[in-house]
């Protein structure tokens, strides 16, 4: 940020001696406008010295996709995201067969299960149960009378969600693919951590008489950023950072004005 170019010096207006027209020797004083040395990077020396950084949900070491940072005054507006209870959505790799002690492929191993029963039809029946489940939960967590006007006009805008603390919910899953013993889950979700995902995708392979972990958890969407508004590693540079934070502020604004009104 410092060898970025700098903002323009302020200007104060000083009292400056003139000779006075037609001469004769007299003195008098001229108003001028002239920058404030104070402002000058010789005297003030380097601009940013610390700067405060905040960090949205976050991801563990075995998860990727899109992680969302406030940057100065946008460490507000992290915390006006969070008591919107926004959605975010994950794209989750299962295997069926095997169970691990931490529910990731990666764990150590705990049993091997035959899977040569499970179908597609089969698997997104549990996805069906579990959806359902969950909706009874959203709506009790959301203390909102449901046959009042005001519940109906926030599920047409789709703001029916928690207004505190819960456990975690799933708004929406279905299954993206399904190659045993592979398969692809997106899930929508509210409060969750990736560890919940993973272990929900090892019950999911016991409903099914079974067993599963999870070869992959990615978040492709965190309220209204998705994996477009990403940075990868090699933009972490500050023309990038400018560049996204200037294109999402519309978006950012819209969603809070919408949410909290």
């Amino acid at each position: 940020l410092n060898a970025a170019p700098g903002r323009a010096p302020r200007q104060q207006v000083r009292f400056l001696p003139a000779s006075a027209p037609g001469g004769g020797g007299a003195v008098g004083l001229v108003a001028a406008r002239l920058p404030v040395l104070a402002d000058h990077p010789l005297v003030r020396g380097p601009r940013f010295k610390k700067l405060k950084i905040g960090a949205g949900h976050r991801l563990d070491v075995k998860a990727s996709g899109v992680f969302v940072l406030g940057i100065g005054h946008g460490n507000k507006l992290l915390t006006d995201r969070y008591n919107c209870h926004l959605t975010r959505v994950y794209t989750v790799g299962g295997l069926f067969g095997k169970a691990t002690d931490d529910f990731s492929d990666t764990g150590n191993l705990v049993e091997k299960t035959t899977f040569d029963h499970i179908t597609r039809e089969k698997l997104e029946r549990i996805l069906a149960v579990i959806q359902g489940t969950n909706q009874k939960a959203l709506l009790m967590y959301s203390n909102i009378d449901m046959k009042t006007q005001e519940a109906y006009e926030l599920a047409v805008k789709g703001l029916i969600r928690p207004m505190g603390k819960s456990p975690p919910i799933i708004t929406a899953v279905r299954c993206l693919q399904f190659a045993l013993p592979e398969f692809q889950l997106e899930i929508h979700c509210l409060h969750e951590t990736q560890q919940y995902l993973r272990k929900m995708v090892h019950e999911i392979g016991l409903e099914l008489k079974s067993s599963a972990v999870c070869t992959q958890v990615r978040r492709i969407r965190d309220g209204v950023f998705t994996v477009d508004d990403a940075l990868p590693r090699t933009q972490w540079n500050l023309q990038s950072i400018q560049e996204a934070i200037q294109s999402c502020q519309l978006k950012v604004e819209t969603e809070l004005e919408k949410t909290l009104g």
